[in-house]
């Protein structure tokens, strides 16, 4: 081989130098032991034997090749000479034919190696493999999922150890003790080479070439029980590609095809993680470069090991993460409520990719009379205990709502029930009751950002809302206030993950949320609103890339109302003339409506709701019916008591009204208020999902 001129000029800086007596006699040492038969993945304990590059290149690997071109004197000296190349002009490992000259000072050895002395006692073929696997061991342990961690593999060995690498895991990856599934399949996760002046002139090895990309038949191989590829799996060190062990099981992995390039040019690595091996790495050098040595199956070694280990900790992380994932997803809304009279839009985003569980929520209660609550909140956190109180608070939320209490009622009930979760459990929390026949909302604040109103004009409003203070704190009282609520007007509310980030305060991304909706809504034009799916994508693409330091929960509602002459409302004595009275006023209503094809149903349905209420009742009784997209009949009496469905027997004389009801009306439902109770149920429109 014609000896390039680089390599020539270091052996003659190396000869010229002489080399200090500690370096020579490890440099012996390593050479008379360089026939050391240790098993490569034992560590040496205490003081190091002499057994030459092997068991150093583990001790040092094992502390992390902590050592750099750095550390102490004899490597200042050393510093000066040259670093060799290959042919290519690039430094790297195992590119010489030969093992180094046992004596550093007298020149360069019979493999091309210059020896130098670096740290204690490493010779340079040495010192290039423990900075290598140092190097490369860091690149692949900064990846946290599991591409990036087979990436770093590939990219930390190609070109400097190999030309080829293909890089296969088992498919499923079993997590942690979970047993894995029979038979033991291997997927092609990832490959990487060096791109040939001529990958045409491979010596043919298509392989090698990498000109035609895997066929989706060879991304999975299944190892076959007793099997050449299952007996080297199972061996778990690396082995040569030419060797007997691995000469049936190479072609079983990558093909029939394929043919062993040459003596040393192949090495099988198995990856073992912690408790079994779960995949394999084929390295692979062309023709025109040196063959591997003994001394790069222990590289070989450490990077599996730090492969198989980090594929481990990604599988675990990634499980963890889904975990967490369908926490936060489970404690929201699978979908919101459309109720009468308002129209709903949500959005929730993660913080990041690696804290994906957080404290923000958001959420739609429906309530007696067309109403509906408007929920949004953030606790404290990003962990699992933030989204488990997240969780408890929600769910106090939307029992305290079903009791139909006033707004800064439900706050003060919060910070109770946060009080008792523990002293620390602190959050933030909106509250607001939007009834669509006053066309009038009450808000409640508990430390949270105010919202914003978009008005069809275009104008956007923040909304004077009494600050108050976080859930959680005690001792102090809540306060609403009662807005208008336009028709056609847009009602923002939001977490602070919107507005406040490293770059700005709060206030200063409130203005820029109401500038943004203001930009919104003169693209629409005055008189229409923006639709609002698309108008929650325009709020969150006013955050820029370093903008979300915070998870966002937004809920969007477009107040439509109901209009007064779709309200028809009744206050009847608690007599036995109310049935009556009550199907005239309703046939009355629906003839003025047009909607005369639902009179028979809808006396039976009343006069048997009615008749339940009066029974009771001491004070008058509400009968109240709102025309929409269906026709909506409300019954309220001062009795808490909520009527349940029942089996009549034959023998009863009662009892079957609530089953007329629930067989003709195409819902129902029964609510407990502050004052008494409401019993509503509707009719026409089309039939419920």
């Amino acid at each position: 081989m014609t000896e390039h001129p680089i390599s020539r000029n270091s052996r003659k800086a190396a000869a010229a130098i002489p080399a200090p007596a500690e370096p020579r006699r490890a440099a012996e040492a390593a050479q008379d032991a360089s026939h050391d038969s240790r098993p490569a993945h034992r560590q040496p304990t205490g003081r190091p034997r002499s057994g030459g590059r092997a068991g150093e290149a583990d001790a040092n690997a094992a502390t992390g090749a902590a050592r750099t071109d750095h550390g102490d004197a004899a490597h200042q000296h050393a510093a000066a000479i040259p670093e060799q190349t290959d042919a290519a002009g690039a430094p790297g490992l195992g590119r010489r034919p030969a093992r180094p000259s046992p004596d550093p000072g007298t020149g360069p050895g019979e493999d091309g190696y210059a020896a130098r002395s670096v740290g204690s006692g490493a010779t340079g073929p040495d010192a290039e493999r423990l900075r290598f696997v140092g190097a490369a061991t860091r690149r692949i342990a900064r990846g946290i999922d599991l591409d990036e961690i087979v990436l770093g593999l590939c990219r930390a060995t190609v070109p400097t150890f190999t030309d080829v690498i293909l890089v296969y895991l088992r498919d499923p990856l079993p997590v942690g003790d979970e047993r894995p599934v029979d038979p033991v399949v291997l997927r092609l996760r990832r490959t990487d080479r060096i791109p040939a002046e001529n990958d045409a002139d491979t010596g043919g090895h298509a392989l090698l070439s990498l000109q035609n990309e895997p066929s989706p038949a060879s991304d999975l191989t299944e190892v076959r029980p007793g099997g050449p590829l299952a007996e080297v799996l199972r061996g778990v060190r690396p082995v040569f590609g030419d060797s007997e062990a691995v000469g049936a099981a190479l072609p079983e992995l990558l093909g029939a095809e394929f043919c062993i390039p040459g003596p040393h040019r192949a090495i099988l690595a198995p990856l073992r993680g912690r408790r079994r091996v779960i995949g394999a790495a084929v390295f692979l050098r062309r023709a025109e470069r040196a063959p591997f040595e003994a001394d790069d199956l222990l590289v070989a070694a450490q990077l599996a090991t730090h492969t198989a280990l980090g594929v481990d900790k990604a599988v675990l992380y990634g499980r963890e993460a889904y975990i967490a994932d369908a926490l936060q997803r489970s404690m929201l809304p699978d979908s919101l409520p459309q109720p009468t009279g308002v129209r709903l839009a949500s959005r929730y985003l993660p913080a990041a990719e690696t804290a994906r569980v957080g404290g923000d929520w958001y959420d739609a209660i429906p309530l007696p009379g067309s109403r509906v609550a408007l929920v949004v909140g953030d606790v404290m956190g990003h962990s699992m205990t933030s989204a488990a109180i997240m969780g408890q608070l929600r769910t106090t939320a939307q029992t305290l709502a079903g009791l139909d209490l006033p707004p800064q009622e439900v706050l003060h009930h919060l910070d109770e029930q946060a009080q008792r979760l523990g002293s620390d459990r602190m959050a933030t929390c909106l509250y607001a009751v939007y009834d669509p026949v006053a066309h009038r909302i009450v808000v409640a604040n508990a430390g949270h950002p105010p919202p914003v109103m978009l008005h069809v004009g275009g104008r956007a409003e923040v909304l004077r809302v009494p600050p108050g203070a976080p859930i959680g704190v005690g001792g102090v009282a809540f306060e609403a206030v009662e807005l208008d609520a336009p028709t056609g007007a847009t009602l923002l509310l939001y977490t602070d993950g919107l507005v406040e980030s490293r770059l700005r305060d709060v206030w200063t991304g409130i203005h820029q949320l109401r500038d943004r909706l203001t930009a919104t809504a003169e693209l629409t034009g005055a008189d229409h609103a923006p639709p609002l799916e698309p108008l929650c994508d325009e709020v969150l693409d006013m955050l820029g890339p370093g903008d979300r330091d915070d998870d966002i929960a937004l809920l969007a509602a477009r107040f439509e109302g109901i209009s007064p002459e779709d309200v028809a409302l009744w206050h009847l004595d608690p007599d036995e003339t109310a049935p009556g009275r009550a199907r005239r006023l309703a046939r009355s209503a629906l003839q003025q409506w047009d909607l005369e094809d639902l009179t028979d149903s809808v006396q039976l349905l009343i006069s048997e709701v009615v008749t339940n209420a009066v029974r009771y009742a001491e004070r008058p009784v509400t009968l109240r019916l709102l025309r929409t997209d269906v026709l909506r009949c409300e019954v309220g009496d001062d009795v808490p008591q909520l009527p349940r469905l029942r089996q009549a027997r034959p023998s009863d004389e009662g009892g079957r009204g609530l089953y007329l009801v629930n067989r003709l009306a195409r819902r129902w439902g029964a609510t407990r208020l502050s004052t008494g109770k409401v019993v509503w149920f509707e009719l026409g429109g089309p039939a419920p999902a």
